[in-house]
């Protein structure tokens, strides 16, 4: 895309959810010189991931507190490890919500506000 586009390569965000939030964090780990911004939604890391490589990078995450799926308690492992290396994540918690925790997250418009305040 960014060949055949005519793509700000300084405004690249990612977003996910669920598993692709899990790949969300994948992602960015493996190039984190690539995202201006990342919003992982019902996330968690996999075991020997360098969480600490997203230290620079802004991130919101979400997740629902009532979540069956992924529980909220591993995605507080990932954000509690960023802000242990150093990293400012902002994280909400839906106490209401299960699983889908994108639906209100992408209705947000607040969300798109801050992803465009971030550029590499």
């Amino acid at each position: 895309a960014i060949a055949r586009y005519p793509v700000d390569t300084n405004r690249i965000y990612l977003t996910g959810l669920s598993m692709g939030g899990i790949g969300t964090l994948d992602l960015a780990i493996r190039y984190p010189q690539r995202f201006a911004a990342i919003v992982p939604i019902a996330f968690r890391s996999e075991p020997g991931w360098d969480v600490c490589a997203l230290t620079d990078i802004p991130m919101w995450a979400f997740h629902g507190a009532l979540d069956p799926i992924i529980p909220l308690a591993n995605a507080q492992s990932v954000i509690s490890a960023l802000i242990t290396c150093g990293g400012t994540p902002t994280f909400t918690v839906y106490p209401d919500l299960y699983h889908d925790s994108w639906t209100k997250t992408y209705n947000t418009p607040a969300i798109y506000d801050w992803l465009l305040t971030h550029s590499r």
